[in-house]
Order: structure tokens, then C-alpha cells, then sequence
């Protein structure tokens, strides 16, 4: 599971992605309104504006495939609809929502 909530070596590079627009296999899915780079809970929280009107989602560092800091975007390799299928992004990200996102996003993961 660890590979989930970590970055893939080749694609993340210290820097700041907030802001960054995110792209999914199939389309924008929004904007990047926070990331972290912890080791085993590494990921970012995506604004999804009105494509799920109102809504964030937490995206695993694992399934993030490319950033381009030059084109300000970041590549993740899930469709939107299993984006939009995922729990709530919950501020608190305790234990339990990390284990909904971890049993969401684990069929996922990279190999």
C-alpha cells in the first residue's frame, strides 16, 4: 500500500504544485488547493470547481504520473469518473478516511 501514498520516483520534484491544474487519463479534473510530500502519506487535494460543484478530492501521490512545472499541470493516472467516484476530502484526514481513500484508490495503485 505504501506505493499508493508515495510519489513515483520519476515524477515529483520539490516544488510547489498548488495551483497547478490536474489532469486525469480522460480530461481536467481541476486545480491543485494543497500537496504534501510526506513519506506514506504523500498526496494531493484537488479542487474540482464546478466539474463536482463544490467538492475536493485527495488523489494519492502514487497516482500522480507527471508534473510540469513549466505548463503548471500535473498528470495523474486515473479517469475521471474514478475521481469522481472517490470519498469526500475531508480536512481531518484521519486513520479511517485515509483507509476509505486507501481501499478506493488501491485497485490503482501503481505497480
Amino acid at each position: 500500500m505504501s506505493e499508493t501514498w508515495n510519489y513515483r520516483d520519476t515524477t515529483w520534484s520539490e516544488g510547489d504544485v498548488v495551483g497547478y491544474d490536474v489532469h486525469a487519463v480522460d480530461g481536467s479534473i481541476g486545480t491543485v488547493a494543497e500537496a504534501t510530500s510526506e513519506t506514506d502519506r504523500a498526496h494531493i487535494v484537488v479542487d474540482t470547481g464546478f466539474w463536482i460543484f463544490g467538492k475536493k478530492r485527495l488523489i494519492p501521490a502514487g497516482a500522480v504520473i507527471k508534473v510540469d512545472h513549466d505548463a503548471r499541470t500535473v498528470m495523474v493516472s486515473l479517469s475521471k469518473d474514478q475521481v469522481k467516484a472517490a470519498p469526500d476530502f475531508d480536512q481531518d484526514l484521519d486513520d479511517t478516511a485515509r483507509e476509505q481513500h486507501s481501499e478506493h484508490y488501491g485497485p490503482f495503485a501503481p505497480d
